[in-house]
């Protein structure tokens, strides 16, 4: 997390000022700025949102500045927060969600973070309309053709420095590099040009979560004060810019904007995140042509030798030869290590066998592999169990392999987003997630085998309004910015989580 971060920056003895005093607007006026917030919006043309660790800090990402933040602790000699989950399985906050809505309804324009936790971009804020001023975590960059490649796992250095990948685009193969800036680094154009452009453009400028203290960073709020536009600072510290505001607000992000949401009559949508991992089959006819010998192996799409974050461990079971199950009294009774609830069993999934051949295979070291000889007229099922690592939605999911030993002729790919959109409906329904489909398969002659990548739904959480009373939304009726919005109610009804 932001501790990892801290960790990996060079040494400075200032990092300027930390353990500032947090400020809590009152109930009666933390509301009346939340209507003239909202109100600010209603009217923009050119909404420019710049943020902050502050929005970070309900995802538990601590904050730098903060009381408990982490220059502020270094500072006091104290030790560091222990991080509640791994970086890697952080979920955006109710904040980030609602950013994301307003830009999908037209009223937001550009997004400008000092974050460098990724999770505008895992949020689903497009990547044009974003600009990561002091990098990503999770980004890598080919200095050769600017390719970028967003990982599901925290690149290893800091710097601009060269990790150990390669860039895949064909005729390219240059040494990526990370993005995530170190003190002596300058800002990169390619962040600063639309960053400034749009601040020049905008009426308002909506500060979430920041101290505004880092240069040149902080200044960029100020460029749309020469055209006329507003500044807005929502912080619980204050800041050197808050004179320069139009409105500031001290409160908690995520409350003040929940309820300008509530005000303009937009839904916080939930956050489902979807993973990718490829699962290769390789084979090959021993010497006397009576025997195949196979591999099957599980890792991460983003290469041989990166590492496959969510999950733990994999095992391996032959469906069709390792479950053995009779029906006693009308009941189902199961004498083997079955992955599944029974609830969860169908006709088509349940095979008898009256002997058991292969073993359990229990993977828990990456890579996740492993090697069988079989006969060549066999003809079974392999089950896959995936258990997921901390900071997953759920423990585990099971996909199951035809083992044919006949290659597909041809690869295939489907439309990935409407495979994704359907996971996404699917998870957002029954609300719990572990659900995977099929989004890719590759053919290869030499050696002869089969990678196909699933996408599988690893975290679903969904988000409550702000709870405003029917007399603080009189003054909402119509559109924003001409763009007409509803609320999409949930069913009130909370459904928890399960495997």
């Amino acid at each position: 997390m932001s501790l990892g971060y801290a960790e990996k920056l060079s040494f400075i003895e200032d990092v300027g000022n930390v353990g500032m005093t947090e400020f809590f607007d009152s109930p009666q006026l933390l509301q009346e700025k939340i209507e003239q917030l909202a109100k600010l919006i209603q009217k923009s043309k050119h909404l420019v949102v710049f943020t902050g660790a502050g929005i970070s800090t309900s995802c538990g990402i601590p904050d730098f500045r903060g009381p408990k933040g982490i220059w502020t602790l270094q500072r006091e000699g104290k030790p560091l927060p222990e991080a509640s989950l791994p970086f890697h399985r952080a979920m955006p906050s109710m904040t980030h969600m609602a950013l994301v809505e307003l830009e999908k309804a037209g009223i937001l324009k550009f997004v400008i973070s000092q974050n460098i936790d990724g999770l505008h971009l895992r949020s689903g804020i497009p990547r044009e309309k974003l600009a990561e001023l002091h990098g990503d975590s999770f980004m890598e960059a080919c200095p050769s053709c600017g390719k970028e490649y967003f990982r599901d796992f925290e690149v290893e250095t800091i710097g601009l420095k060269e990790t150990s990948r390669r860039c895949s685009e064909k005729n390219c193969g240059g040494k990526l590099k990370d993005t995530v800036l170190d003190w002596e680094d300058a800002l990169p154009s390619k962040e600063m040009n639309p960053a400034e452009r749009h601040c020049r453009n905008a009426d308002v400028v909506l500060c979430l979560g920041t101290s505004l203290q880092i240069t040149p960073a902080c200044n960029l709020p100020l460029k749309c004060l020469r055209g006329g536009g507003k500044i807005v600072i929502v912080n619980l510290q204050k800041t050197p810019k808050d004179k320069k505001a139009s409105l500031v607000i001290h409160g908690f992000v995520d409350k003040v904007i929940a309820g300008v949401m509530d005000l303009l009559n937009l839904r916080i949508p939930p956050y489902i995140r979807i993973d990718l991992f490829q699962i290769t089959v390789t084979q090959s006819l021993s010497a006397d042509k009576k025997f195949v010998n196979w591999t099957i192996r599980v890792g991460s799409v983003h290469g041989q030798n990166a590492p496959l974050s969510f999950i733990k461990s994999v095992e391996v079971n032959s469906l069709s030869d390792y479950i053995l199950i009779i029906f006693l009294q009308n009941q189902l009774t199961v004498y083997t290590g079955l992955f599944f609830q029974l609830s969860a069993l169908s006709a088509s999934q349940v095979s008898f066998s009256d002997k058991i051949k292969y073993k359990l295979a229990s993977l828990d070291k990456q890579p996740f592999q492993l090697k069988r000889r079989t006969i060549t007229t066999e003809v079974f099922d392999i089950m896959l169990k995936l258990n997921f690592s901390d900071g997953c939605g759920c423990q585990c999911t099971q996909i199951t392999i035809p083992f044919d030993f006949k290659v597909s002729a041809k690869s295939f790919e489907p439309d990935k987003e409407a495979i994704f959109q359907k996971l996404r409906e699917t998870a957002v329904e029954e609300f719990r997630c572990g659900q995977n489909s099929l989004v890719e398969r590759k053919v290869f002659s030499s050696p002869k085998s089969e990678a196909t990548v699933y996408a599988i739904v690893t975290n679903i959480k969904g988000f409550e309004s702000n709870p405003l009373s029917n007399s603080d939304l009189k003054w909402q009726k119509g559109s924003v910015n001409g763009i007409e919005t509803s609320r999409k109610r949930s069913n009130s009804r909370k459904r928890k989580s399960r495997p």
